[in-house]
């Protein structure tokens, strides 16, 4: 049995406005950065990252004594034109128009389309998986985005809910169970064992 921590980096400024924050390889803000260091999460065997700035430094506030393992495939959607703006900001533009009434299953215009992104996520988990699987790894901790959060549990949950219903704010994840014998035979789930709502 492996326990897996999935957790949602601090707050940047861009989360504070409610913007699309995908490639934009922005920092902590200080709220943010003060926010999690009140957080206090067991500490895991390995912890398994994101390569962007939000994702990096969010471990090493939660885990300052762990190495830090980077999962290309675990970055966040690269939401195109969308990028580094919110609802208000993109308020007439028909692309955005055309999104939203497709219930955000679009691919995102100059981006990625959520099956690639989810595909890529999946890829990067199950390869972190295997790795744990290998080295007797008994607590894991994932230190990534929103949207990689809500496609792992999407796909993998053991509890059926959409995509969007797996939200989590800053700070916050998900605490499951993976039982190593399934997971190679083929059935891989992930048992919920809690919902960590911090911010």
């Amino acid at each position: 049995m492996i326990k897996i921590w999935l957790i949602r980096h601090g707050k940047t400024e861009g989360n504070k406005y409610g913007r699309y924050i995908g490639v934009t390889d922005e920092p902590l803000c200080p709220d943010g950065q003060e926010f999690l260091s009140k957080l206090d999460y067991p500490e895991p065997d390995r912890v398994y990252i994101s390569p962007m700035k939000r994702c990096i430094q969010t471990a090493q506030i939660l885990f300052p004594q762990k190495s830090l393992q980077i999962i290309e495939e675990l970055a966040e959607c690269d939401f195109g034109e969308f990028e580094n703006k919110n609802y208000k900001e993109l308020d007439g533009n028909a692309n955005y128009q055309a999104w939203i009434d497709s219930n955000g299953t679009l691919p995102f215009p100059g981006g990625e389309s959520r099956e690639e992104f989810k595909r890529r996520n999946l890829s990067g988990f199950e390869r972190a998986i295997a790795g744990c699987i290998r080295g007797g790894i008994s607590q894991a901790a994932f230190v990534i985005h929103g949207g990689t959060i809500m496609n792992l549990m999407e796909e993998y949950a053991d509890i059926q809910k959409p995509f969007y219903e797996w939200h989590v704010k800053n700070g916050g994840g998900y605490e499951t169970v993976l039982e190593e014998d399934m997971w190679k035979r083929g059935r891989k789930e992930l048992s919920v064992k809690t919902a960590i709502m911090e911010d």
